[in-house]
């Protein structure tokens, strides 16, 4: 081969390496923080199922949870780097206008988890299901006693929040508000609400609180598990840790399914994170392929898991649970 051919040869390999990477979807994920066990195990998700179809991760997180300018910095970065579709954990509707404008551009959107206004569509556990789940359960294990109930919420207005905590309302047959409300509902068997901001050291102090209001409560619901431990720990150290039921939502295997197995919950909602990003990510490559954007919602699943099974509620045991939890 002459030389010329040659220098030829090499141009043509280089025009073919060059638009075999311009044709690599380009997705972005970005999520409420780096640090959540939920969002560690949902950008795993993403990360394995970019690399079986091909696609070019970009990732990023919000310095906590809130940090909608973060996650604004984060969605423009990435378009500019050439992400065609951006994968949200949002922590806000500050992040809306930008979603417009990215969406203007040619983008697709998928939320993850939250629902967000603007977004193209929604991969996430269904919220309100999972709070039916542990309020049924709640109600069986009481067997016909009164419920004295204290809420460890998220905080006020947040979609998920209200979703899990007027599900399980729904769940134990209490009056409550339905699935696109974002209020919380109050009827006279909650006796103390809390925001715990999902946090461990939050829901300590937020079941303290509600413990000094009424000594009774035989039920808490949780908002997720962390939230969940908090809460015992302060019921334990009020020696009152064997008389109440506690109820969270997460999946998470030292915090969830293992504390399910030492008794501090007595059952909590399974969710699956590595599925919506896995999801989110292969609607992404399709997105490159055809331009044809994800619509609509669709339900990641959710699994009751419960130490005791009881009578007319549908649940699985801690070792199946612990073959598909996550985190820490």
């Amino acid at each position: 081969m002459s030389r010329l051919s040659t220098l030829g040869f090499a141009a043509a390999l280089a025009c073919f390496a060059t638009s075999t990477m311009a044709a690599q979807p380009v997705i972005g994920l970005i999520t409420k923080t780096e640090t959540n066990p939920f969002f560690v195990k949902m950008k795993e998700g993403a990360e394995a199922e970019a690399k079986k179809l091909g696609a070019k991760l970009l990732s990023a997180a919000g310095k906590q949870d809130g940090d909608t300018a973060g996650q604004i910095t984060a969605m423009e970065n990435m378009v500019a780097a050439g992400a065609k579709t951006i994968l949200i954990t949002s922590s806000g509707d500050a992040i809306v206008p930008t979603i417009k404008k990215i969406k203007a551009q040619g983008v697709q959107v998928i939320a993850l988890d939250s629902p967000v206004p603007e977004a193209d569509a929604l991969f996430a556990t269904n919220n309100y299901k999972a709070g039916e789940l542990i309020g049924a359960y709640a109600k069986a294990t009481l067997a016909g006693k009164k419920p004295v109930i204290a809420t460890m919420d998220l905080f006020p207005g947040h979609p998920v929040g209200a979703q899990r905590h007027n599900g399980f309302l729904a769940g134990y047959g209490l009056k409550t508000l339905p699935a696109d409300s974002n209020e919380l509902a109050q009827p006279a068997e909650v006796v103390c609400m809390a925001d715990s901001f999902g946090d461990a050291a939050k829901g300590q102090t937020g079941m303290e609180n509600c413990l000094q209001k009424n000594a009774d409560i035989n039920v808490v619901y949780a908002i997720n598990e962390p939230a969940a431990a908090g809460a015992y720990k302060a019921l334990k150290a009020a020696g009152k840790e064997k008389d109440v039921v506690i109820l969270g939502v997460d999946g998470m295997c030292s915090n969830g399914v293992g504390n399910v197995e030492k008794g501090v919950i007595a059952a909590t909602s399974m969710q699956y994170p590595l599925k919506m990003a896995a999801m989110g990510v292969a609607a992404g490559v399709k997105f490159a392929k055809d331009g044809k954007r994800q619509a609509g919602y669709t339900d990641t699943g959710v699994d009751l898991v419960a130490a005791k099974a009881v009578a007319g509620v549908k649940s699985i045991d801690t070792k199946k649970a612990r073959g598909q939890c996550w985190g820490d």
